[in-house]
C-alpha cells in the first residue's frame, strides 16, 4: 500500500515558501495551489500538491541585484521531485526561493521515506563556499 502524503497547514505553507498566510490564501482561491478541507474543516495543502506547485514554479533566482549574501546552512523545505535507479537517486528539495539538489544512496531514500511532498531539512557542508558582493 503506497504512503500517504502528508498534508500542511496554511501558516506552515507560507513559512515553506517564505511569505504571508494570506498570501497562501490567495493562490489556494485563485486554484493555483489546490486546498482541501480537513476533517475538522480547516483548509489543509496536500504534499504532493505543494510539491507540484513548488515544481512548476520558474527556477529560483535572485529577485534583483545582489547587495550581499551568505545563508546559513540548513534548508526546510518541500521534496519536489526524486529520481532514482538500484545505485543512487537525485532528490530535489524547494525551501522558499532556493532549489537543493542532492545525490545519495538509492538505499538512504528508502529509509528516509524521500518522495514528492515529504517535509525534509537540507544540511549543507561544504570546505569551500563562495560569497558575492556585486559592485554597486
Amino acid at each position: 500500500m503506497p504512503a500517504v502524503a502528508p498534508r500542511y497547514r496554511p501558516g506552515e505553507v507560507a513559512e515553506l515558501l517564505g511569505v504571508s498566510v494570506d498570501t497562501v490564501r490567495r493562490l489556494a482561491d485563485s486554484g493555483r495551489l489546490p486546498t482541501q478541507r480537513a476533517e475538522d474543516g480547516r483548509r489543509v495543502v496536500d504534499g504532493e500538491d505543494l510539491a507540484r506547485y513548488l515544481a512548476e514554479q520558474a527556477e529560483p533566482g535572485a529577485a534583483g541585484p545582489i547587495v550581499g549574501a551568505s545563508a546559513r546552512n540548513r534548508f526546510t523545505g518541500i521534496v519536489t521531485r526524486v529520481v532514482r535507479d538500484e545505485v543512487v537517486a537525485t532528490v530535489e528539495l524547494r525551501s522558499g526561493r532556493h532549489r537543493i539538489v542532492s545525490l545519495m544512496t538509492a538505499e538512504a531514500v528508502d529509509e528516509l521515506g524521500l518522495r514528492p511532498g515529504v517535509l525534509a531539512v537540507a544540511a549543507v557542508k561544504a570546505t569551500n563556499v563562495v560569497v558575492e558582493v556585486p559592485a554597486r
